[in-house]
């Protein structure tokens, strides 16, 4: 190609630009040009780091995807990506079997376990006092629709100031992809108008334990590599913390604590929702344990169910036989196949019938011959009436 400008130029297939002087063609190296020396593999890319300033990006391993990462010198990196799932369960605060507002007092001498929205679990010492309660979050600005979440609030008058805790434990299963890695937990939260914490402080912790599927309470072998205290507001905020696991660990556990002043006023809170944990260094967009509330729920349920009539003699819950006078036994298949062998039954208003007659349960408790989560065997006391080998229902 030709061009007028007191000398003639054409270009090569390569990274030079030959240039005729009048007399001879000369090669000259473009400065402007990427040199092919830039790449040195197949699948390598070329990224920048600062303005005008192009680089290599080398290709990552198989199955990962790229993602931005403005830690790295080109600002990019590979990773695992949705490989890993989100390992925290009912994340988003959709299921409350045991309620959609629950009160704990811990009425013992050192922190305990009680439950609140399924898989999490409250602490603090004896005579702190909370309710725990699902709220609509009602923000599209700064959530990513996100419908629920969680409030964590001490009660109203309560003068205990021991340090109060909200936490979900993993079991050894769903903790091994994670153990010995860079992770990064990330979380939405916000405070109430009366958070007491001194300088609206709240910490966040992930760490790992040698034990086998242990409660968050009983952990053996803590280590606690991930972690930070960051400042609440009044307006929702992602904030994500970073650290490698212990490669000896086997479980791990996620905690949410604060650590209250004076007394609790009517709105002395937090709220969180969108709570992950992701492979590397970088919070990846927010999901759910499952992709789909039917699926949350069953994962719930393999550790707690519940079945609550919606009307009296609504709900069919097993079918058995009467022992006696007084006693029955039935079989009972839980929605949904329990990671163990249940260790406790809860009750309230059921009745026992024999399609003759229909008698108050007195008592209900697990038979020891359970023999794993898929069916359990359930003994029911009445007072008086039963016969012994008729079929019956509750």
């Amino acid at each position: 190609r030709l061009i007028s400008l007191g000398m003639i130029s054409y270009l090569k297939d390569t990274n030079a630009v030959e240039v005729y002087d009048g007399s001879n063609w000369v090669s000259s190296d473009d400065p402007n040009a990427i040199q092919n020396t830039i790449v040195d593999a197949k699948g390598d890319l070329i990224a920048a780091t600062a303005n005008d300033t192009p680089a290599r990006l080398a290709v990552g391993n198989n199955g990962e995807t790229l993602v931005a990462d403005s830690s790295t010198s080109t600002g990019l990196r590979y990773t695992a990506g949705n490989a890993q799932g989100n390992p925290v369960l009912n994340s988003a605060f959709q299921i409350w079997q045991y309620g959609t507002s629950v009160g704990r007092t811990n009425t013992g001498g050192t922190a305990s376990d009680g439950y609140t929205a399924d898989r999490w679990v409250y602490g603090g010492s004896s005579g702190a006092a909370v309710t725990v309660s699902r709220q609509a979050t009602g923000d599209t600005t700064n959530l990513p629709f996100i419908q629920y979440c969680a409030r964590f609030q001490r009660n109203a008058s309560n003068t205990n100031t021991s340090t109060l805790y909200f936490a979900q434990v993993f079991e050894n299963i769903n903790s091994t992809q994670f153990i010995g890695k860079t992770v990064t937990v990330s979380f939405y939260a916000r405070k109430g108008a009366n958070y007491s914490s001194t300088s609206d402080a709240f910490s966040v912790n992930l760490g790992t334990g040698t034990g086998t599927d242990q409660s968050f309470f009983n952990f053996t072998g803590a280590n606690t590599p991930v972690g930070t205290t960051v400042t609440l507001t009044s307006t929702w905020q992602r904030f994500t913390t970073s650290g490698t696991l212990s490669a000896s660990g086997t479980q791990m556990r996620l905690w949410f604590s604060y650590t209250p002043t004076g007394t609790a006023g009517a709105n002395d809170f937090f709220e969180i929702t969108g709570v992950q944990i992701d492979v590397g260094s970088v919070a990846l967009p927010f999901r759910t344990y499952s992709a789909t509330l039917a699926g949350e729920l069953a994962a719930c349920q393999r550790y707690y169910f519940r079945q609550t009539a919606t009307a009296a003699y609504s709900n069919l819950v097993g079918f058995g036989y009467e022992q006696g006078a007084t006693s029955a036994q039935y079989s009972f298949f839980p929605v949904q196949t329990m990671r163990v062998k249940p260790s406790s039954v809860d009750f309230s208003a059921i009745k026992l019938s024999d399609y003759a007659s229909s008698f108050a349960i007195t008592a209900f408790a697990l038979n020891g011959n359970n023999a794993d989560g898929s069916y359990f065997l359930v003994d029911a006391t009445i007072a008086s009436g039963g016969t012994a080998g008729r079929p019956c229902v509750i």
